[in-house]
């Protein structure tokens, strides 16, 4: 498990001990709360954000351990490690996997999956004039999404395997580094039916953890390759088609920031929505994480903007109680709006 063992290790030297192992955890499995949020903004870790979310508690707790026996990490407070001598030494020769990007692509990786694993089946079959197969995949808008691409695309049906297959050839080849047969052995074509995620591991001798993360850096080198060069993959650019959003703001979040534009308050749109303010206030932290001309000066002068940030500097936390014992003047709703919006530059 040499990849997640590498995250997990990147991760507890970000966070220096100021936060609990499970913040890597709920990290991991891309748990929507606001200091998940926040903490992957503030400690620089949202290429990690979601990008094992079948991971369960009991097989991390398992890591953590196999982790303290090995000595890669040493305990510094309840339920929080700092890694080892070893532990920075293993992390220097097992680099971490280079495309995860899991704030940006964790919400649609799944999607882009569906649609790739399917579109490939279909074209295959297409080739070999075969049309009594199961589709792998079961998701009925994947089914309604390729049926509305393959009226689009103007290349004969009898032609589209080829073109398909020289396209994520062309586009494997970006990076000698990247191992296809980590998402080719999971591919169902004409009379051949892909391998399950535990079949692929095991074929490639691979513990299941390390599969997995492979997997998904794998994807989500895809994603990001046919997105940047979207000219050159004309028929693979149909994969990402209505998949990337805007912003990654909640949908209940949308709906609070849509009543601040008309002039509500916090306190205002707490008791509109009948929500707790401290929910609302989480709202006003996604703003300043995700929305670029979000100004939070009318809720921080910026006198106090500058303490907080010089305080957390000088400090090398990011720990809202000692700061505020520092800023007594501030706010924890303040301090954690000030770190969100500068707390990673």
């Amino acid at each position: 498990m040499a990849q997640l063992a590498s995250i997990i290790l990147y991760c507890l030297t970000q966070l220096n001990g100021e936060r609990t192992i499970y913040s890597i955890f709920h990290l991991l499995n891309g748990k929507k709360s606001s200091q998940t949020i926040q903490d992957a903004h503030l400690f620089s870790l949202k290429n990690f954000f979601g990008v094992y979310e079948p991971l369960t508690r009991e097989s991390f707790e398992d890591i953590i351990q196999m982790m303290q026996e090995s000595e890669w990490i040493y305990n510094c407070g309840e339920q929080r490690f700092l890694p080892t001598p070893t532990g920075k030494s293993f992390l220097g020769n097992h680099p971490l996997p280079k495309y995860l990007n899991g704030w940006d692509h964790h919400s649609f990786t799944t999607q882009f999956w569906e649609r790739l694993s399917l579109f490939i089946q279909v074209t295959s079959n297409l080739g070999f004039q075969e049309s009594r197969y199961i589709p792998i995949q079961k998701n009925k808008h994947v089914h309604q999404w390729l049926k509305s691409v393959l009226k689009e695309i103007r290349v004969p049906r009898n032609e589209m395997g080829t073109i398909v297959y020289s396209e994520v050839v062309e586009c494997f080849s970006g990076d000698n580094e990247i191992d296809p047969s980590l998402l080719v052995f999971r591919l169902t074509g004409f009379q051949q039916i892909g391998l399950t995620a535990s079949q692929a591991a095991k074929r490639l001798q691979l513990d299941y953890h390390d599969y997995h993360i492979g997997f998904i850096n794998t994807l989500h080198y895809l994603i990001r390759n046919i997105s940047e060069n979207a000219n050159r993959f004309t028929v693979l650019a149909y994969l990402m088609q209505d998949l990337i959003q805007e912003n990654e703001l909640t949908l209940s979040s949308r709906k609070t920031q849509k009543l601040l534009n008309q002039g509500y308050s916090p306190e205002m749109i707490a008791n509109y929505r009948h929500l707790k303010l401290s929910t609302i206030e989480d709202h006003f932290v996604e703003f300043a994480l995700n929305v670029d001309d979000f100004s939070i000066d009318t809720f921080v002068d910026s006198e106090l903007q500058t303490k907080i940030l010089e305080i957390s500097k000088h400090s090398a936390t990011k720990k809202l109680k000692l700061i505020r014992e520092k800023v007594p003047a501030a706010t924890y709703f303040q301090i954690r709006l000030v770190l969100a919006k500068y707390g990673d530059r």
